[in-house]
């Protein structure tokens, strides 16, 4: 699935803003070995490294475009690679943190692969991650609706996309099961303010509208034209308020 930089970072601000509240939950300690899964453009992974002392972080990113600008964040001790979060939860060698910001709600399967990737955490080591959690928003229900109708169902060949994240509890429930501690698993609304529904169209165009843009190919305006004038029948008025949900996780393996 390609990724547009460009795109995501119109709205790095309310992007970046959570990675505050999931950076905060990680024990800083001298000398950790940390992998920070789907880096994207690197420069959260870089200020990561930059809060943990002679650490050694790997950001790992299945995108080549987003590689691209995250080179430049590269130093000793901070490097970038081609790789996905499946092939990494299919096992090797462990870290002191396992940290995803606004990645995992993209693969499936949760129950399967959150297991896989606390394996991937060493004893005394931590998981800390942050996804969104906004798909019962008006926002992301429209896109799902529309993809349904025609002429979209026939363009997309039928694709939908619906959220693989679990309920809060889920999480706090596999992390036990895990023999992980201290475990921190909650929920927060980030609100965002717009001038009009159009900026929340503008929004989802650089994340959960992605894989269907990219199916769409020419059409996707025609996609866009539907959602955005689907949105102000929902979100009308100046200023649009849109709240946007995200978990937290965080927890130490005994």
């Amino acid at each position: 699935m390609p990724w547009n930089p460009d795109q995501y970072h119109k709205f790095q601000a309310a992007r970046s803003a959570p990675f505050e509240d999931v950076a905060a939950l990680v024990t800083v300690r001298d000398g950790l070995r940390a992998v920070d899964l789907g880096c994207g453009t690197g420069e959260l992974t870089r200020k990561l490294a930059d809060r943990l002392p002679r650490c050694t972080m790997l950001g790992l990113d299945n995108s080549p475009e987003m590689l691209a600008k995250a080179a430049p964040h590269a130093r000793d001790g901070v490097r970038f690679e081609l790789g996905s979060v499946e092939d990494f939860a299919a096992g090797g060698e462990t870290y002191d943190l396992v940290f995803s910001h606004a990645t995992l709600h993209w693969i499936p399967n949760h129950p399967q692969l959150f297991p896989a990737l606390l394996a991937r955490v060493r004893a005394g080591g931590q998981f800390v991650v942050q996804m969104p959690s906004n798909f019962n928003h008006i926002a992301q229900r429209l896109v799902v609706d529309i993809a349904l109708e025609e002429p979209f169902h026939t363009w997309l060949g039928g694709f939908v996309r619906y959220s693989p994240v679990l309920p809060i509890d889920d999480y706090a429930a596999l992390l036990f099961a895990a023999g992980f501690e201290n475990i921190t698993v909650f929920e927060k609304i980030y609100p965002q303010v717009h001038e009009t529904s159009d900026g929340v169209a503008e929004f989802t165009k650089g994340s959960v509208l992605v894989p269907y843009l990219e199916r769409l190919g020419e059409r996707g305006e025609d996609f866009m034209q539907a959602y955005r004038q689907r949105l102000r029948n929902h979100m009308h008025g100046s200023p649009v308020f849109y709240t946007f949900r995200r978990i937290i996780i965080a927890g130490t393996r005994g």
